[in-house]
C-alpha cells in the first residue's frame, strides 16, 4: 500500500547507508568523541558560518527538545511555544516531565508572532502576582512548523529582537529543517539562523538518516558541563558515531540540500495531485506537508487503499489530513496516488 503519512518511514537515503558500512569495522573513540563526528562537526560550522559552534549529536527530536529546554531554564521558568507546537502537542508531556511548563500562545498558522510574544512577557512582569508564576524563560519555535508553514527572515529577526530585549534565548527546532531550507521562496538560510538563534538543530531523522539530530549552539555557548547532562537524560549514546557517520556523509557535497529540494519538488507534484482530485486545502504550504480537508466517508474509503495522517476535526463531517513527500519520494508513486484520489471519488 502507498503510505504518505509521514516523511521518516524509509531508512536511510543509500550515501548514509553505505558510510555506515563502509565505516562499520573501523574502531574509534566513543561518545561523539571519533573522527567522523568531528568530522561531521567541522562541516555543519561550515555550512552555518560559526566556527565556534558547539555540535552535539542526539538521536531523536523529543530527546533533543527535552534536553535543551530542561538544561537552559531555570527551575521556575518555562518556554513559551505556540499552541500547535510539537513541545505542546505531540511530545506526551516530555517537556512537563522535566519539571517546566510549556506556556502556549495562539499561533498563526503554526507560527508565532513577536508582537504576541513581547505582550506576553510584558504582562508576565506587570503583573503584581508574578513571583508566584512559572516565568517565561525561552522561546520555542519550528521551522517548518507542525503546519508545514515557515519563518520569513523578517519574522525571525523580529524574534530574535524580543528575545534580546527580555533576555531570554531563542531555540529554533528543525526536525524538519532541510525541507524548510530548500522550500521554494525561502529567505531562512542556515547561516540567518545561527545568527538569529541561541541554540537549534538539524534535524536528520527526517531528512535522510537512519536516526539523528545535531544540536547546535553557534555562539559555543551550550551549558556547562554539557556532555554530563546529556548523559544524566540518558542521551548519551556509547557509539556516538552511528549519528555523527550519517551527518557527515549528509553534509558532504551537498547531499542534506540535493535530497530535501528533492522533497519538495515532490510536494509541488503531490499538490498538482491534491488538485486534480479537487480536494480542498485546508492551508497552502511550501514545504513537504500537504494539508487538505477530506469528506469523512471518502476518507474511511481512501485509507484502504494509502496511507496518511489523521491532524484535526474540521466539521463534523470532515477532517484534515496531511499528506508528506520525503527523500525517499518518487514521482511514480505520486502518479500512482493521483488514480487513487480519482477512482475513489
Amino acid at each position: 500500500m502507498l503510505n504518505f503519512a509521514s516523511d521518516y518511514l524509509e531508512g536511510c537515503h543509500g550515501a548514509v547507508l553505505d558510510a555506515l558500512i563502509r565505516t562499520n569495522l573501523v574502531q574509534a573513540a566513543p561518545y561523539g568523541a571519533d573522527e567522523f563526528s568531528e568530522s561531521a562537526r567541522g562541516k555543519i560550522r561550515a555550512a552555518c558560518q560559526s566556527p565556534k559552534a558547539d555540535i552535539y549529536f542526539l538521536t531523536g527530536g523529543t530527546q533533543t527538545n527535552q534536553l535543551v529546554i530542561s538544561t537552559m531554564l531555570a527551575p521556575y521558568e518555562g518556554v513559551i511555544a505556540a499552541d500547535t507546537g510539537h513541545v505542546s502537542g505531540h511530545e506526551a508531556g516530555a517537556i512537563e516531565f522535566s519539571g517546566h511548563k510549556v506556556l502556549t500562545l495562539p499561533g498563526r498558522e503554526g507560527k508565532l508572532e513577536a508582537a504576541g510574544v513581547d505582550a506576553f512577557i510584558r504582562s508576565f512582569y506587570a503583573d503584581g502576582n508574578h513571583e508566584h508564576m512559572v516565568f517565561p524563560g525561552m522561546v520555542y519555535i519550528s521551522h517548518p512548523t507542525e503546519y508545514g508553514t515557515l519563518y520569513t527572515a523578517g519574522e525571525l529577526e523580529s524574534l530574535n529582537r524580543v528575545c534580546r530585549e527580555h533576555h531570554i534565548p531563542l531555540f529554533l527546532d528543525g526536525a524538519r529543517l532541510g525541507y524548510g531550507l530548500q522550500a521554494m521562496g525561502a529567505d531562512v538560510t542556515l547561516p540567518l539562523i545561527a545568527q538569529m538563534c541561541d541554540v537549534f538543530y538539524i534535524g536528520g531523522t527526517k531528512v535522510g538518516a537512519l536516526c539523528g539530530e545535531a544540536l547546535v549552539f553557534p555562539q559555543g555557548n551550550a551549558p556547562s558541563h554539557f556532555t554530563t547532562r546529556i548523559k544524566q537524560h540518558g542521551a548519551l549514546s556509547a557509539k556516538g558515531r552511528t549519528v555523527g557517520v550519517q551527518f557527515d556523509a549528509l553534509f558532504t557535497d551537498g547531499l542534506y540540500e540535493t535530497i530535501s529540494a528533492h522533497a519538495i519538488a515532490m510536494a509541488e507534484k503531490l499538490k498538482e495531485a491534491l488538485r486534480r482530485a479537487q480536494l480542498p486545502f485546508f492551508l497552502e504550504t511550501p514545504t513537504n506537508q500537504q494539508f487538505v480537508v477530506l469528506e469523512n466517508g471518502y476518507m474511511e474509503r481512501l485509507k484502504e487503499k494509502v496511507g496518511f495522517s489523521f491532524w484535526e476535526a474540521y466539521d463534523e463531517s470532515h477532517t484534515v489530513v496531511r499528506f508528506a513527500t520525503s527523500w525517499a519520494t518518487t514521482p511514480e508513486a505520486i502518479d500512482t496516488l493521483g488514480k487513487i484520489l480519482l477512482e475513489t471519488k
